[in-house]
């Protein structure tokens, strides 16, 4: 069937990419560009599935140039995702044990062009020093199923994983057990700063191993804490609320961070006006 052997675009594009010069790797340190900017599709959530092409179009129509995709809704969008410029560079798999049915998967995500796989959430904060020690395993044998179809594997933190845990966090501990050659981060600068961390500090620390990163502000009055209990108020457009974007995205870059994304889980309203807001604030701080 001619829709069988038609080699996508971006499957070209993403092979293409595999002849790069090792001098542009992963982690070359880069100027933060426009190119890089994207949106996480969580933030459109409750209005995608009514017209995919309409809302992806809109995004595009602002000046965003790629997505980070959710698994559960991935192959309702992708006709209309097709269509668009927007390039898909991550997923968030909705199922991350290891196993046939993942690796099914990451051969679909490497075939669509995807480069990065994020694992979006575990209960680091609950069973301990040992607990985190089978969860670095897990995160292990996911990335090497990711690096053999031609991926590289990220994890996403919240608030809990910065929970102080026997005198360290399970981040840490996370980073510590980790193979740095699979498995980096995708390092959500809301929920680090709920937990009460400054995010330009964990890039710091973090430097070289947080490919991704979701840019999304948080209002002044949310408390320090160590859950994602809060509330729809807290989420804010990037460049309203609390957070220090300027020192952020300085980090951010030092740090050899590849692609941001903008979420918001909540909005006042229409989310692409939400994205619109955020956009004409970053795209002072993306000078190319």
């Amino acid at each position: 069937m001619e829709g069988m052997s038609r080699i996508s675009r971006r499957s070209f594009l993403a092979r293409s990419a595999a002849l790069i010069p090792a001098s542009q790797g992963l982690w070359a340190k880069e100027p933060l560009r426009h190119s890089d900017l994207g949106v996480q599709l969580y933030t459109v959530r409750k209005v995608i599935d009514k017209n995919p092409l309409e809302t992806l179009q809109a995004i595009q129509a602002i000046g965003y140039t790629e997505v980070e995709a959710t698994g559960g809704n991935l192959n309702e969008i992708w006709p209309a995702l097709e269509k668009t410029r927007l390039k898909a560079v991550s997923i968030h798999l909705e199922h991350a044990e290891p196993g046939s049915a993942l690796d099914s998967n990451l051969a679909d995500y490497k075939e669509k062009g995807f480069e990065y796989v994020v694992v979006p959430s575990l209960e680091t904060a609950r069973g301990g020093a040992e607990g985190m020690k089978h969860i670095s395993e897990m995160l292990n044998k996911i990335g090497e199923s990711a690096k053999k179809h031609g991926l590289a594997l990220c994890y996403h933190n919240h608030a809990h994983d910065f929970t102080p845990m026997n005198g360290s966090t399970p981040i840490d501990m996370m980073m510590e057990q980790t193979e740095p050659g699979l498995v980096s981060l995708e390092l959500d600068v809301f929920w680090a700063s709920v937990a009460g961390l400054n995010p330009a500090d964990v890039l710091k620390k973090f430097s070289g191993r947080v490919a991704l990163m979701h840019l999304k502000d948080k209002a002044k009055d949310v408390p320090v804490q160590h859950n994602e209990d809060v509330p729809a108020t807290a989420f804010k457009a990037v460049g309203s609320g609390s957070v220090d974007f300027p020192a952020v995205l300085a980090a951010a870059a030092a740090a050899g961070v590849r692609h941001y994304f903008v979420e918001q889980d909540e909005t006042p309203g229409d989310p692409i006006a939400s994205l619109r807001k955020s956009y004409g604030y970053l795209e002072k701080q993306f000078k190319s």
